[in-house]
């Protein structure tokens, strides 16, 4: 066993928090819709190789995944990721018009990487000119699920579920983005704002609140269903362990989570797991990775600022991490961001 990986295991088991075992009766799997900015930060892909390796357990399936990112290469590159987790299906929706952050990004160049004389990831989707506009994937894709059957996760910025928010009956269906909501979706889980101190810094301005401000705004004050944010200091108190970037992924000859890790900032460096937070509470609720704040409701202020106003009647609730749950936390997100696919060749 790794070193890293002893001393964690060892403050678990003399804590009592060692993983928990699955229970005898599995769940139904949880219906997730991945919301990302993919290309402007690592962790985005690295969220997503977690559920790809939480829906091969069975606990969850991933319907969509929505971009907000305004650039054609990060269609390619989540389409890149979804062929190598063995789901080249999965529909993927973009931002249309006047989205945020339009530049490439330091990794989207990982779904154009070539091996032998061929793409080293192969990938139908080549540009998000090519794929469906975010809100009306996003409308089409609740319309066919179950009632209260839905958990969106937002881990960029508010854009796309804002203009589902906004959207109006259509042939896709008679009810409106609102009612869509209402119907069909169970949580909202999102990557966004702070909510306890960072660095001394009590007011900390959160990158995916301050690109897109006036849609965080409007979500966070109409939004019809609850929310939970994981705040910046979610990520940051469980950073990814470079050693397993270095370590964990040569299992195959090229593996697009360490390539884009590298390509983005190269270890020796611990990449906070803000996105992987998000996404691993919206799956396991009731593991004990996290503590719930009491209900309250987060407003946006026009500076970006975010401020938790605690009321019983509230749908707003924010993580907490604190003890020895980061070193459980930190553990479970290291082993399912490198748990190889089903198969590898």
């Amino acid at each position: 066993m790794k070193p890293h990986l002893t001393l964690i295991l060892s403050a678990l088991l003399a804590t009592g928090l060692a993983p928990l075992t699955p229970s005898a009766a599995a769940n139904e799997p949880v219906s997730i819709i991945f919301d990302t900015d993919m290309g402007n930060d690592v962790d985005d892909a690295m969220a997503l190789a977690c559920i790809h390796n939480l829906e091969k357990r069975n606990a969850c399936r991933l319907l969509a995944v929505t971009i907000t990112k305004d650039h054609p290469k990060a269609a390619a590159f989540v389409d890149a990721i979804n062929t190598f987790y063995g789901r080249p299906d999965v529909p993927i929706g973009v931002v249309k018009g006047s989205g945020v952050t339009p530049e490439e990004g330091k990794y989207l160049k990982v779904a154009d990487t070539m091996a032998d004389g061929k793409l080293a990831y192969p990938h139908d989707l080549k540009s998000g000119e090519d794929a469906p506009d975010a809100t009306a994937l996003l409308r089409k894709t609740l319309a066919e699920q179950p009632d209260n059957s839905v958990s969106l996760v937002q881990v960029g910025f508010f854009t796309n579920f804002v203009r589902l928010l906004e959207s109006q009956p259509d042939d896709i269906s008679p009810l409106s983005g609102k009612e869509l909501i209402e119907k069909k979706v169970k949580v909202l889980v999102i990557m966004a704002g702070a909510f306890q101190t960072v660095k001394f810094d009590t007011r900390h301005l959160e990158y995916n609140v301050k690109k897109d401000i006036p849609s965080a705004q409007r979500l966070a004050e109409d939004w019809p269903g609850e929310i939970i944010w994981s705040g910046y200091e979610i990520g940051v108190a469980a950073a990814y362990p470079h050693e397993s970037i270095e370590q964990d992924f040569d299992y195959v000859a090229h593996h697009p989570i360490k390539d884009a890790y590298i390509y983005y900032n190269p270890p020796p460096h611990d990449r906070p797991t803000w996105d992987l937070t998000a996404a691993l509470y919206a799956i396991y609720p009731d593991r004990g990775y996290f503590e719930l704040s009491p209900a309250g409701n987060v407003v946006v202020e026009d500076d970006s600022a975010t401020w938790f106003k605690p009321k019983e009647s509230g749908k707003h609730r924010f993580l907490i991490l604190n003890g020895v749950r980061t070193a459980r936390l930190r553990e479970a997100l290291v082993q399912l961001t490198s748990e190889p696919p089903a198969s590898t060749k």
